[in-house]
């Protein structure tokens, strides 16, 4: 029977990054009461998983860009010769027990991941294709959360966005109280974990919690960027 495991062969050729979003989380920690739509402590969670990841997982992970829920690990080499079934499967168990631990949650939860090859020149393109993702989701996030808040059902609130230009959403959360510009910088432009050089020997990496990271966008950002893949 080993023919049927069709998929086992299937393989992919580095750099990439390997995606992992989480699924079904409102179930699993809403006994939790965390702050809607953004908290520290879950944000700390998910960071100190992928700390942990950089740390215990055996990948040479290069860097790592999160928010939300989601974070995208990006590899310069492939462990289990580049097999796809072994990089998903064990990245998202990893992640799925990592965050049990870290929040002691009695539910499940789970993640699934995605592999996205590309070529090196592509990487800041990724961050920056992602980090525009983060920051769509942030706006629209507060806009939902200020719906809820004036008394619209959540099918109301997401119907009413739809039809919703960002600027109007800025004049929506300005008016209750929010600037979206003023906000904790890692809630508008998300979290980024890599390995920096420890007394000047590559070798001993310590790892590095960024949460105030410049647009991928701007010559910070590609600067930041280049500097890790160095490392």
């Amino acid at each position: 029977m080993k023919e049927r495991e069709i998929f086992s062969g299937l393989r992919v050729a580095p750099p990439i990054f390997v995606r992992v979003d989480g699924r079904g989380f409102k179930k699993a920690i809403q006994s939790l009461g965390f702050k809607k739509p953004y908290d520290r402590a879950f944000a700390s969670a998910m960071a100190d998983c992928t700390s942990m990841f950089f740390e215990k997982s055996g990948f040479n992970t290069v860097l790592a860009y999160l928010f939300s829920d989601e974070i995208n690990l990006f590899f310069t080499d492939t462990p289990f010769k580049g097999r796809v079934e072994k990089i998903d499967s064990i990245i998202a168990s990893f992640f799925s027990s990592a965050l049990t631990m870290q929040l002691e949650l009695i539910t499940p939860i789970s993640f699934d991941t995605r592999i996205v090859p590309l070529a090196a020149n592509d990487v800041i393109e990724y961050l920056r294709w992602r980090q525009s993702e983060a920051w769509n989701n942030y706006v629209v996030s507060y806009g939902y959360y200020t719906l809820l808040k004036q008394g619209l059902k959540p099918y109301n609130a997401a119907a009413r966005l739809k039809n919703m230009k960002q600027s109007e959403i800025h004049e929506l959360t300005f008016q209750n109280g929010v600037n979206l510009g003023k906000t904790p910088c890692w809630q508008r432009r998300g979290i980024m974990i890599y390995g920096e050089a420890s007394n000047n020997h590559a070798a001993n990496k310590k790892i590095i919690q960024n949460w105030n990271i410049p647009l991928f966008k701007t010559a910070e950002g590609r600067m930041l960027i280049d500097c890790t893949l160095r490392v």
